[in-house]
């Protein structure tokens, strides 16, 4: 079954061909015979509710610092191909909000992954709070009596922005720390959002679990550890990835949300799991999977291939 599969992504030529989950993706996509095209998010345009993107051919080859080939810009009908994936990277803000509104112009004729009104309706650390019992003592709010008060009962914790990625501003607050305000007024003053509260977690100098799911099954996972002297283990800021196991515990968490990532259409999806507790659910543009196949030969976007064409085959 060949393809004609469009790329919603940051610049392809910057990616890291080494770990780059997108890259892989496509990667996968043209050793099945899957012809693709790349743009970017500001190259969407709506007319007439024909929605188009100045796109580039794309060719990909696994050779580092030469590995992709770009074609001339073309205007691409999005509701002329059969798959879009949807693959740049957070914050999540109203341009990427705006993505999804235009992408559910063409879904599901055009099988868009993931399901572009469920990524409106899943943000990361919010989408979590639907599971009772999953997650650590958290608050969400800009309330400052209440986050004064959850941290007299959570005196060390963490504080991070409702809408980031990758780990960006990110910090742990000790109980001695005095800068809780100071950090707070400056967010407020910067963003309209709450922020997120969460009882600090010691577990988490174990590493970061990343446990990447495909149509709701978890296919297996990577650990992500703080450089020394670090909080965060996102792979961006400096945190190593080693091999792991799934626990019993990361398997019953998966049960638990598998069936409602399944039924939303979230077709790819990559939970953070630290200890026993599940801390964030990633269904913008996950990664990790460059280094899960590097360590355990599993391919987690070969199996999301695998998906995507039952399911046109399926609708055909």
């Amino acid at each position: 079954m060949a393809l004609r599969v469009a790329i919603q992504m940051n610049p392809m030529e910057r990616a890291n061909s080494e770990t780059d989950t997108t890259f892989l993706m496509a990667l996968n996509a043209q050793a099945r015979g899957h012809a693709m095209w790349v743009y970017q998010p500001e190259q969407l345009a709506l007319e007439d509710g024909r929605l188009t993107a100045r796109a580039r051919s794309l060719d990909v080859r696994d050779k580092v610092g030469d590995h992709a080939t770009l074609g001339p810009t073309e205007v691409l009908d999005l509701g002329e191909v059969d798959v879009v994936l949807m693959r740049q990277d957070p914050p999540f803000d109203l341009a990427y909000i705006t993505a999804t509104h235009l992408l559910e112009h063409v879904h599901p004729k055009t099988l868009v992954v993931n399901d572009p009104a469920e990524v409106r309706n899943a943000p990361e650390k919010l989408f979590v709070t639907h599971f009772e019992g999953l997650q650590p003592p958290t608050l969400i709010s800009r309330d400052l009596d209440a986050i004064a008060d959850f941290r007299s009962r959570y005196p060390d914790m963490i504080l991070k922005p409702l809408y980031g990625g990758g780990g960006s501003g990110v910090a742990r607050l000790k109980p001695d720390d005095s800068n809780l305000e100071a950090m707070l007024e400056l967010h407020f003053e910067l963003n309209r959002e709450p922020v997120i509260c969460q009882a600090f977690l010691p577990a988490v100098s174990k590493g970061d679990k990343r446990v990447l799911l495909v149509d709701g099954e978890p296919v297996g996972a990577i650990n992500r550890v703080p450089g020394e002297g670090q909080t965060r283990s996102n792979l961006r800021v400096g945190g190593r990835a080693e091999a792991v196991e799934l626990t019993p515990r990361d398997r019953e968490i998966c049960a638990r949300i598998g069936p409602e990532l399944r039924r939303r259409g979230l077709i790819f999806v990559g939970i953070d799991v630290i200890g026993d507790y599940l801390t964030e659910i990633n269904v913008t543009s996950p990664t990790g999977a460059q280094q899960l196949k590097r360590f355990t030969g599993i391919d987690a976007t070969a199996l999301m291939w695998d998906c995507i064409e039952q399911r046109i085959a399926a609708a055909s």
